[in-house]
């Protein structure tokens, strides 16, 4: 399962012959149909799922992996224990931003298009995450750093239901 699928950007990595179900969630039916639409090869296994996550109840199916980069930003991390609590995923894979203390946009001619989206944004860390997963039974299993321009950083990380 892939939360905030949005376009479906990384799809192309998909075994067809090795996945029997792919869920792509998002809360955009367009970004949906966009995601549908870029990978026809996947015809048969992805199943789309309009979910806004931070609405209760949000229905999802159960998965064995939950992958979520870059969403978890925008939903904050109750709602993300929540998704993780019900899809149940023997492994969740989750990429986060970590901001430096300038600004989580970084300056460019384009930045006013995030404008609206301080209102959702949640400042995160790994040590946050990992005590939010901890506390729904998932330990660490791996961590990589990935350090970008302006100090911040991408953070992913692993985690295994204990």
């Amino acid at each position: 399962m892939i939360l905030g699928i949005a376009g479906g950007n990384g799809l192309e990595h998909i075994r067809k012959d090795q996945v029997e179900t792919v869920y792509g969630v998002d809360v955009n039916a367009a970004y949906l149909k966009a995601a549908a639409a870029r990978h026809p090869e996947l015809e048969g296994i992805l199943e789309c799922i309009r979910a806004d996550l931070t609405e209760e109840p949000c229905h999802l199916p159960e998965a064995e992996l939950l992958v979520a980069d870059l969403l978890i930003e925008y939903v904050g991390l109750a709602c993300f224990q929540r998704a993780v609590e019900r899809t149940g995923p023997e492994v969740a894979s989750c990429v986060i931003q970590v901001n430096s203390e300038r600004c989580w946009v970084s300056d460019s001619p384009y930045s006013h298009v995030f404008d609206g989206l301080g209102k959702v944004h949640h400042h995160l860390d790994g040590e946050g995450l990992e005590k939010a997963m901890r506390a729904i039974g998932y330990r660490v299993a791996k961590s990589l750093e990935h350090g970008l321009p302006n100090g911040k950083k991408l953070l992913r990380m692993d985690f295994q239901w204990a």
